[in-house]
This record gives C-alpha cells, sequence and structure tokens, in this order.
C-alpha cells in the first residue's frame, strides 16, 4: 500500500473548516482542516490494507495525522490483545479533546469486551496526565454505563483528582450520562459526592440541560447546586 496519505490529507484540506477547527480546539496549531467524515474514509481504506504497516510508520505532524491513527484503531480486524495493544501505544500521543474523544466513539470492540477493557483502563483513572484521564472517563461514559457496571463507573469517578479542565468537564460529561441512564444510583451517589464543586455543579448542569430529563427533575437537580464553586483551568 502506498503510505503517502499527508499527500491526500493536503488535497482534502478546507481553509475555513480549518479556521473553524482550530477555534473549537484553542491548544494546538497544526491542524490542515480536513473533515472528519473524508478522515473516516481513509481510514476504511487503509484498514483494509496493510495497516499495521501504516501505524508502524504513520507521522504524527499533523492533528489529522493523529486522528486517522486513532479512527484507524477503531476499524482494525485484530484480537482484543492486538487491539488494546494499538490503544496504548496511541493513548500517548492524545493531546486535545477532538482526538480523544472521536478516538474513544471508535474503540467499538469495547462493547463486546468488557471485562477485559476494563481491566485495561485501571490504570488511566489512576494516571497523573489530563488526556490519559479523559480516555478513561470518555471510555466510561461510552460503554461502561449501565448494570453491573454503574457502581464502579461512580466510584472511579469520584476517585479521580486532577486539576485539569478536560478532566473536570469529562468526569461532569461522564456523570450527566450516568444519571441520565441510571438515574437513581447516581443521584444516591451525588448527594454525597466528594468530586470538586466545579465537577459537581457542572454534572447538574448538564443533567439540567438533558432533553431527557423533566421539568420537575430538572428543577431538583438545579436546587442540588453546591454554593460558591470555583472552577479550575
Amino acid at each position: 500500500m502506498d503510505f503517502n496519505i499527508r499527500e491526500e490529507l493536503l488535497v482534502l484540506a478546507d481553509e475555513e473548516y480549518r479556521k473553524f477547527s482550530s477555534a473549537l480546539i484553542p491548544n494546538i496549531s497544526n491542524i490542515i482542516g480536513v473533515r472528519l467524515p473524508e478522515l473516516r474514509k481513509l481510514a476504511k481504506k487503509i484498514a483494509s490494507g496493510d495497516w499495521r504497516g501504516y501505524l508502524r510508520e504513520a507521522p504524527s505532524d499533523y492533528f489529522e495525522e493523529i486522528m486517522l491513527q486513532g479512527m484507524l484503531i477503531g476499524y482494525i480486524r485484530a484480537d482484543v490483545e492486538e487491539k488494546l495493544q494499538f490503544v496504548a501505544d496511541f493513548v500517548p500521543k492524545i493531546d486535545n479533546w477532538s482526538v480523544c474523544d472521536s478516538f474513544c466513539t471508535g474503540l467499538k470492540f469495547a462493547k463486546k469486551e468488557q471485562d477485559r477493557v476494563w481491566e485495561f483502563l485501571q490504570p488511566y483513572w489512576m494516571s497523573d496526565k489530563e488526556y490519559e484521564i479523559r480516555f478513561g472517563l470518555v471510555m466510561l461514559l461510552n460503554y461502561f454505563v449501565h448494570d453491573p457496571y454503574i457502581d464502579r463507573v461512580l466510584f472511579a469517578i469520584d476517585s479521580i483528582d486532577h486539576e485539569g479542565y478536560y478532566v473536570k468537564m469529562a468526569a461532569a460529561w461522564a456523570l450527566s450520562i450516568c444519571y441520565i441512564k441510571l438515574p437513581d444510583p447516581t443521584l444516591a451517589y451525588l448527594q454525597s459526592a466528594r468530586i470538586d464543586d466545579f465537577t459537581y455543579n457542572k454534572a447538574l448542569q448538564k443533567i439540567a440541560e438533558s432533553y431527557r430529563v423533566d421539568p420537575e427533575t430538572k428543577k431538583r437537580i438545579r436546587s442540588m447546586k453546591r454554593k460558591a464553586a470555583t472552577p479550575h483551568a
């Protein structure tokens, strides 16, 4: 397979989309401006050939090159241990919320390999790196918010202690998904949660903003807000 993917990416570049993406992901400056559907097409094409060779050699200079690798890992056909090795190799390349969240969304094999993936994720919640923790949290909210994992999910969220903004936002997002899918155990948790005020209040805000929550419940959730919360960037 011809691995001159960068030329294809440059041909697909859209300057207006590059500006739009750069505004949404303020902490990176290496965006070409390729739309996600085009990246998915490329990832699927690579997945049909020598994808192992590509992953060994793929450059990571541009946002799209990293995003493409993450998408590809979601499409490859391999056993769970080989996939998890590629996941582990990829996670250190994550340096923004967009790559993190898209990558997690593509790892659909986690639905069938719940016990193994849960075990694999343990070190990420205990990491001191912002995007490693976010990776673990987004995997939680995508694949583990159901019985019999809900208590373990809530415990994992409660045990995280990191000042990173993108950790706090992912934890709040995860708690909102927990509440929407399993309100009783999540409400019980929120009434004694040890998480910081910013994350707690942001979770309540996300729950109250959901169209899947009825007006009376929204009112109750808003009444649970902690006072004098201070956000941490």
